[in-house]
């Protein structure tokens, strides 16, 4: 299932700043104390916190958290239940096997249940005693998963017991929704703060997520018995959305490290093996097998495509149950280190995440990106140029890459690509800088308003501004390998659409400040004036009618405004206002 995007917020009922509302929580999955948790809380708590205000706690590394979901995920089972059913029953049933950590349902194409066990020999136990149903007239292909289907031997006898199952929530509000939530909202830091609660993952889902790369890894551990299958990007970075792809990849290096362990004798034993021309062949062969083997024998894997040709070879495939659509790479730990770095950022300031969901929200509605690949920018490059302006605020709210490398005990080289930084969050200071997000909303949109794309690349491994090194319209190096743009798909059409929308939205704000006062109660405000198309669409229109592009004009506006206001005007810091220009 694609993720399913706020799309444009048309025909909403208009509304203004009211009272808080109250939000519903969701049932967490870790148990408390866990590493999990801990980070868990760490991300729920990201975004409330006083703004600049040095969080004394410890903060959990994303190798710590990543093992310890991957455990959790081991003794994790999933079960395809009955519509109606009682939850006290199920459970004492399952408690047969073994004490459960937690458990919780969701709907997808049926009653889901995910439950966590105290320990895996729980789930071998439940497997012991689970029978494979019998087809009819087809064949049965008996595979041991830890995919189950439960059946109640007499429903008519168990029909005034059942009942509904509370479910967790797999999809991010409707647009409607949306926009209620956001002018509900105090402030627009508040907004921004709302729209992260309401799209992040919830601890259902990234277990989910988890579990999901879990049961794919007992499907590949027929050929691979010591490989792991492990998720990167979005679902594991701190800034994947409810809705978002699954990318996981086939981690093959654990096979074989056995034997690099010392033995005493002379002789060095070594496995019999197969040998292709290259690693890339190898790569191919490997995923032909395992997307053969999840079409065939995969319980809730459909749609299976081979895409073996491409640059980074891979296997794309729904997984019917969870609702991801998935993709499944090999040996991909380049991307698992991006993965990294990036949770980092999102970990060190509680600013960070907030800014990152409401820009790509942003873009969404204004279709300047896309699940559709082409000439948009990706959600990726609207990262790093949030990253990047984060670094150029002063004092800097994020550091460079070049910096957290200095601060790394271990040097990290991989595929010949330098990927050393500190992985230890707690080595980090944060940053002294007490800008609120709707001093950085606004930054924001006037900073790339003006940015000279023409002649400068985004470079967060520095933090400035530098020469382009070839003529795409947009040039974001790549933080690991460095030669490439990871923009590069972008066209110059798109990258002026993205302008013009920065700079409309950033003379939004500012008339905003202009009022000094609380918008007319028929009238949207803040981010939520910022998602809706009619101002975008409106100005475009009457383009035609003016002789200056409006793009243009708005900048001279801003200019105006800044050049009026620079005497009086300063940040939260007592400091003037920096932004470059073009």
């Amino acid at each position: 299932m694609a993720a399913r995007g706020v799309g444009l917020l048309t025909r909403l009922p208009t509304c203004a700043r009211r009272s808080q509302v109250l939000r519903p929580t969701h049932r967490l999955l870790s148990c408390p104390g866990t590493v999990a948790a801990d980070a868990r809380r760490e991300e729920q708590s990201s975004g409330s916190a006083e703004t600049g205000s040095e969080d004394r706690t410890r903060k959990t590394r994303f190798s710590e958290v990543q093992k310890e979901r991957r455990e959790q995920a081991q003794r994790t089972i999933l079960i395809l239940c009955p519509n109606k059913i009682s939850e006290k029953k199920f459970l004492k049933y399952l408690s047969q096997h073994g004490s459960i950590n937690n458990h919780f349902f969701f709907e997808s194409f049926g009653l889901y249940a995910v439950v966590e066990f105290c320990q895996k020999e729980s789930v071998a136990s439940l497997q012991n005693v689970t029978r494979t149903p019998s087809m009819g007239t087809e064949a049965a292909i008996p595979f041991r998963s830890r995919f189950f289907n439960l059946k109640l031997k007499n429903p008519s006898n168990q029909t005034s017991e059942q009942s509904c199952i509370p479910c967790s929530n797999q999809l991010p509000p409707s647009s409607k929704k949306l926009f209620e939530l956001l002018c509900d909202a105090e402030s627009i830091d508040d907004q921004l703060n709302t729209l992260l609660k309401e799209f992040q993952l919830t601890e259902e889902n990234t277990k989910l997520r988890h579990l999901t790369c879990s049961l794919i890894e007992d499907i590949a551990a027929a050929y691979f018995p010591d490989c792991a299958v492990r998720p990167f990007g979005s679902s594991v970075n701190g800034f994947g959305k409810l809705g978002c792809d699954l990318d996981m990849f086939l981690d093959l290096d654990e096979i074989g490290k056995f034997s690099t362990h010392k033995t005493s004798g002379n002789f060095l034993m070594e496995f019999q093996v197969k040998n292709v021309p290259s690693e890339r062949i190898a790569t191919q062969k490997i995923l032909s097998v395992i997307g053969e083997c999840l079409d065939h024998f995969g319980p809730g894997c459909v749609g299976v495509q081979k895409i073996l040709n491409a640059r980074c070879p891979l296997v794309r495939f729904s997984h019917q149950a969870s609702g991801f659509q998935c993709d499944l790479t090999t040996n991909n730990r380049i991307a698992l280190k991006s993965s990294e770095l990036l949770y980092i950022y999102g970990a060190l300031d509680s600013r960070v995440r907030a800014l990152v969901f409401s820009i790509r929200c942003w873009a969404r509605a204004h279709s300047l990106t896309s699940s559709v690949p082409g000439a948009w920018i990706t959600n990726f490059s609207l990262t790093m140029m949030v990253i990047f302006f984060l670094q150029t605020r002063s004092p800097p709210i994020l550091p460079t890459l070049d910096y957290l490398k200095t601060l790394a005990e271990d040097k990290c080289i991989i595929e010949g690509h330098n990927c050393t930084f500190i992985g230890d969050l707690n080595g980090i200071k944060p940053s002294r800088n007490t800008e609120t997000l709707e001093i950085l909303l606004k930054e924001f949109f006037e900073y790339f308003g003006n940015f000279a794309f023409n002649k400068n690349s985004i470079n967060i491994r520095q933090g400035r501004e530098q020469n382009k090194p070839e003529p795409s319209p947009l040039h974001i190096q790549n933080p690991f390998e460095t030669s490439l743009n990871i923009s590069k798909n972008v066209s110059h059409s798109q990258l002026q659409k993205f302008v013009d929308l920065a700079r409309e939205s950033a003379w939004i704000l500012h008339q905003e400040d202009k009022a000094h006062s609380s918008p007319p109660s028929n009238q949207p405000w803040g981010l939520a004036a910022l998602l809706l198309p009619s101002v975008a669409k409106s100005m475009s229109h009457a383009k035609k009618k003016r002789k200056k592009p409006a793009s243009e004009r708005i900048k001279n506006l801003l200019e105006s405004i800044k050049s009026s206001s620079t005497e009086n005007s300063t940040n939260t810091n007592g400091k003037r206002t920096v932004s470059t220009q073009a």
